[in-house]
């Protein structure tokens, strides 16, 4: 086969949970951009028909599906294709070891952090939309990315804001990071409301498009308190000089504050394949297919601080950013298990951060010197949270009478 220099040029890539929302996103701008990229491996955790359908269409070389009950279907769908099919946890990390140039590490929650450190230890560039990867081992990882010479590009659309204003040349001459959130669809409830939140409500994010799981931590605001874990060890600046500023209209995405008094924005509509395309290109650009900002429509920006009594979260995180340790995986593994529990209505919208707060408190937190460490205090924290939830539930029902 003779292989054209315009194929030759293409950009090889991976995605990491590919059915998600990050994931199908990075998909449409690479089927909207062909001669630019072609896919190498895509991995899912259940949804086999959307992963069957985005193979079949983008034709990777490699295809994996965490859910090993799944495998036959998966197999069975791609017969009489040359696409390689795998399934479990090691298989996703094997799709993550595979020879792309570029990984999106969009796999939800701390599942995503062995195939993320898999494509750190081979060099790779790294998309990572994966909050809980730098809170569960910030330290491990950095350490692996400055060893093998990886390259971390942040997909969030707050970090990745940051990091297209970031002076990292100068960065003495930075004040503070000041990441934005929209505030949620809870942000002007009232807090006796917010008990009687269900999960349908929660999920329905006014500004973006998201995940079940994302979406609710977009309304406890703890998805902010992550950001600010995550800030710290993507661009090394200590827990005090993070602010974090409710802005609902979602257009400034972040800021960074210089020590003379400059505020540099990055500012666009809230669609998340703005900061995708960022990293997917990086160092260029990309043409993105979508509505421009137009700053002459906007009749208003606003801004105001984060409510500490509605929205406990974001005080729990940054307690868990300067306890240090294990702290923060201890918060993200609860977290987790307390917005599934929320979701299954076993608990009320309130009760999720008190389930956190609860957890944190029965923990010694220690250094982690290894990845296995940070197993053990995530599998330890999240038995300590379902066990906790049993209290809760029993509140929540008394409370409710559901």
């Amino acid at each position: 086969m003779v292989v054209s220099e315009k194929t030759a040029a293409r950009r090889s890539v991976t995605i990491l949970g590919s059915t998600g929302s990050v994931g199908c996103s990075t998909i449409d701008l690479i089927e909207r951009n062909p001669d630019r990229y072609v896919v190498e491996a895509l991995t899912a955790r259940r949804n086999v028909d959307l992963l069957v359908k985005q193979a079949l269409a983008l034709r990777p070389r490699y295809v994996a599906i965490s859910d090993e009950t799944h495998y036959t279907a998966l197999k069975a769908a791609l017969s009489g294709t040359d696409i390689e099919v795998g399934a479990g946890d090691a298989a996703i990390v094997a799709a993550a070891e595979r020879p792309a140039e570029f990984v999106m590490a969009a796999i939800v929650g701390a599942a995503g952090l062995s195939p993320a450190l898999a494509a750190i230890r081979r060099g790779a560039k790294i998309g990572l939309a994966n909050k809980e990867c730098l809170v569960c081992a910030g330290s491990l990882m950095v350490a692996e990315v400055s060893r093998h010479g990886a390259v971390l590009l942040p997909v969030d659309s707050e970090h990745n804001a940051i990091f297209q204003v970031f002076d990292f040349e100068h960065r003495d001459a930075i004040e503070k990071l000041i990441l934005t959130a929209s505030g949620g669809p809870f942000r002007k409830m009232e807090l006796a409301e917010m008990r009687g939140v269900t999960p349908a409500q929660a999920v329905k994010h006014p500004n973006w498009d998201m995940g079940a799981k994302i979406s609710v931590d977009s309304a406890t605001m703890m998805n902010k308190g992550l950001e600010v874990i995550e800030a710290h060890y993507l661009f090394d600046m200590p827990e005090d000089r993070i602010d974090v500023l409710v802005h609902p209209e979602s257009v400034i995405h972040s800021l960074v504050a210089y020590q003379d008094g400059s505020v540099l924005a990055q500012l666009g509509p809230p669609d998340m394949r703005t900061p995708i395309a960022y990293a997917l290109a990086w160092p260029q650009r990309m043409n993105v297919p979508q509505e421009k900002l137009d700053l002459a429509a906007l009749s208003q920006l606003t801004f105001e601080p984060p409510d500490p009594i509605r929205f406990p979260a974001l005080r729990l995180a940054r307690e868990a950013l300067k306890s240090g340790g294990s702290a923060p995986t201890v918060l993200s593994a609860a977290n987790e298990i307390a917005v599934q529990g929320f979701l299954d209505g076993q608990i009320g919208f309130l009760d999720i951060a008190a389930v956190v707060e609860e957890v944190l408190t029965k923990f010694d937190h220690i250094t982690f010197g290894s990845l296995d460490d940070v197993r053990e205090c995530d599998g330890e924290s999240r038995r300590i949270a379902e066990f906790s939830m049993k209290d809760w539930k029993r509140h929540f029902v008394a409370v409710t009478g559901v």
